[in-house]
């Protein structure tokens, strides 16, 4: 029964822990999305969609607008600015980590050490664009729509695929460089977008770790993914091997 409840509290731990990071991260994104384009929701686009995907997370309504008014300067608030490193992991898997702080001397510093204790080194910017599609993702709420009629609708706002998934959900797919289009699309449509991100998909795969080089990537991912600076972190390991 002992054993039971302790695997219990830590499945509960280790819940209240990932939410506790998705609070965090969306209210850097609110604080970043806020200083680029202003408090009003219904006049910045990339705050409406932070908002929206802290709904998706259940995130407090009286915490995002603390958020909000925090960036705004009625209270006083971190300047986040957000950077990208890339750099090669054990193996030579790419892996691209994307933060948004408030000292990015602290940050570098952070990200270097994660890497030196787990057999990766930091890469120079912009080496590892050729591995990497930027795309735009978008859940949507399909309820009252057509799905190949909202393909044709949205071709023009830069549409590559929309992918169904049950009977009230889609994933819509676009170029980076489409994204504000494609968030304009949808309003235009009337569909509501459940959560929207910008990922990046790898291009090749690394499917050659084996044995202590894996074992050393896994403990790398999860150190960065735990660090409180980082908000993403991509890699090209193919999925056969973190299994």
């Amino acid at each position: 029964m002992g054993r039971i409840f302790e695997k219990r509290k830590h499945k509960m731990f280790k819940r209240y822990a990932t939410m506790a990071k998705q609070f965090t991260k969306i209210g850097k994104e609110i604080a970043i999305a806020v200083r680029a384009g202003g408090a009003d929701p219904n006049t910045n686009a990339r705050l409406r969609l932070v908002m929206q995907n802290a709904k998706a997370v259940n995130m407090p309504k009286d915490r995002v607008d603390n958020a909000i008014a925090k960036a705004a300067g009625k209270t006083d608030g971190d300047n986040y600015q957000e950077v990208v490193y890339e750099a090669y992991g054990p193996g030579g898997v790419a892996i691209v980590i994307e933060t948004a702080t408030d000292n990015p001397t602290r940050t570098v510093a952070n990200v270097r050490m994660h890497l030196n204790r787990c057999g990766g080194e930091l890469g120079k910017s912009g080496s590892l664009d050729f591995l990497f599609d930027r795309k735009g993702i978008f859940r949507i709420n399909t309820t009252g729509h057509d799905i190949e009629s909202l393909e044709l609708e949205l071709i023009d706002a830069g549409l590559e695929s929309i992918d169904p998934g049950d009977e009230n959900d889609a994933m819509v797919y676009c170029a980076f460089a489409d994204f504000g289009a494609m968030q304009k699309g949808l309003e235009a449509q009337k569909v509501e977008v459940l959560e929207a991100k910008l990922s990046r998909i790898p291009t090749t795969m690394k499917d050659t770790l084996t044995g202590e080089n894996l074992e050393l990537f896994h403990k790398l991912i999860e150190r960065l993914e735990e660090d409180e600076d980082v908000q993403e972190v991509f890699h090209n390991m193919s999925e056969g091997d973190e299994e």
